[in-house]
């Protein structure tokens, strides 16, 4: 399951920050590493709730830095709502 939820991760993210999807890693951090702009961090959380049909909290999503800590976001956010 998470392998399935890091991969649509990085698609989304490689898709949304025009980025090789290939140079996105579990540590790889969203700002720092990958250049989103703050616009793009909202709409990478918008997007994922797209993708995986589920709502999350803005605030903790917008805490998230790194690839490998939104797939576990993510997995437990649609653990719970899909629970």
């Amino acid at each position: 399951m998470s392998n399935d939820i890091a991969a649509r991760v990085k698609k989304v993210t490689a898709v949304l920050l025009k980025v090789d999807e290939s140079a996105i890693g579990d540590s790889s951090r969203f700002v720092e590493d990958l250049g989103a702009a703050s616009i793009q961090s909202i709409e990478l959380v918008a997007a994922f709730e797209e993708e995986f049909d589920i709502e999350m909290d803005e605030d903790e999503a917008l805490a998230v830095k790194t690839v490998g800590d939104a797939v576990a976001f993510i997995g437990k956010t649609v653990a719970e709502q899909k629970a």
